[in-house]
């Protein structure tokens, strides 16, 4: 059998097996409603280009080996061996100027319970401009003198839950409780799976600010039974001193489904950490600005980031696959790329927002 033959069969196979699959809608171009970030809609022209993409790939990397083709080292942990690939890219980091947010938090009484706009404007009529002001209050000095305490803290945590239960969860202040880490602190965190209920995580991408640079871990899965040494070490960068988690959607995909892998394997649950999604940080600062708010727009439009060869994030599985099936690692190639980036991208649009919402310097 030739070698185009036995490519061609592949494929067939694989688009077989991956309509059953597809958890994605193409949807024509230029249609803005169906590509929404909750749709998981393709346009027709993505779709066919990284269609063209992967018989590309397939023929470019034919023949080749994982190693000729991917820089990187195999590990081992208490879940087995998996791969890891390693890059450093420059990063800017604008921390949050914890006076300036500390500041306003003091100037924020409807954090006190029981005290909205209208409380609000009547009490500073009436000369309480700030929470250590209300201390003096006959009705609001509990309230005060609890806030206060929860500040003095710097519980990161405790006064997100405080924020946003007087707020919303995606108030600009909680985002301003990030200057309570170090840069150092931060895990940027993005993963690939293989579909949105139960399936494996395939490559896991970890991002951490070091000095001048993002530090990006990538842990991928060479073959299925990989995916508990991937997850432990995974794991080991949000038990650190002092961490703090980043995502861009992650509260209600990347931690679920971390959370249910690693049950799966019996590994427990991830810890409780500062969590900052900043797709809701997004869709309140950028509502109405763009007709899409999911990350490769954002990073477009605000960081001028515009990706070459990238592939949708929801046709990885199918890439993913086709590499399972016919041993050909070049469909990896734009996988490991996509997931580089969107680390990259997330890392760069957090400092860009904290630093935009409170002065960094």
């Amino acid at each position: 059998m030739s070698a185009v033959h036995s490519l061609q069969r592949t494929g067939s196979l694989w688009q077989q097996r991956m309509q059953g699959m597809r958890e994605y809608e193409v949807i024509r171009d230029g249609n803005v409603f169906g590509s929404s970030f909750t749709q998981s809609g393709i346009f027709m022209s993505e779709y066919e280009e990284a269609r063209r993409q992967l018989e590309h790939l397939l023929t470019r990397y034919q023949g080749r080996s994982f190693e000729s083709v991917f820089d990187g080292r195999e590990i081992a942990n208490d879940g087995g061996v998996c791969f890891v690939r390693e890059s450093l890219h420059d990063l800017t980091i604008r921390s949050v100027d914890p006076g300036r947010f500390h500041e306003e938090l003091l100037q924020d009484l409807t954090l006190v319970r029981g005290i909205g706009p209208a409380t609000r404007a009547r009490l500073t009529a009436r000369g309480y401009r700030t929470i250590p002001d209300l201390v003096s209050h006959p009705r609001y000095r509990s309230g005060a003198e609890d806030v206060l305490s929860r500040i003095s803290t710097g519980d990161t945590m405790e006064l997100m839950d405080l924020i946003g239960s007087r707020h919303t969860k995606s108030h600009q202040s909680i985002l301003g409780t990030s200057g309570f880490h170090d840069p150092e602190d931060f895990v940027f965190f993005d993963i690939e799976t293989l579909g949105l209920f139960s399936r494996p995580i395939i490559l896991l991408g970890i991002g951490v600010p070091e000095k001048d640079h993002l530090h990006v871990h990538q842990y991928l899965l060479r073959d299925i039974g990989e995916e508990q040494a991937a997850l432990v070490a995974t794991i080991d960068h949000l038990s650190g001193d002092h961490p703090a988690l980043v995502t861009f959607n992650g509260k209600a995909f990347d931690l679920p489904y971390l959370a249910d892998r690693l049950a799966y394997y019996g590994l427990g649950s991830p810890s409780e950490i500062p969590h900052f999604d900043m797709l809701h940080f997004s869709r309140r600062r950028y509502k109405g600005e763009f007709p899409s708010l999911r990350l490769t727009a954002l990073e477009k439009n605000i960081l001028g980031i515009s990706r070459s060869g990238d592939i949708p994030g929801q046709m990885v599985p199918e890439f993913y696959e086709t590499y399972q099936r016919s041993g050909n690692c070049g469909p990896l190639v734009p996988v490991l790329d996509h997931n580089r980036q969107d680390v990259i991208s997330l890392a760069l649009l957090f400092f860009q927002l904290a630093g935009e919402s409170y002065g960094c310097t």
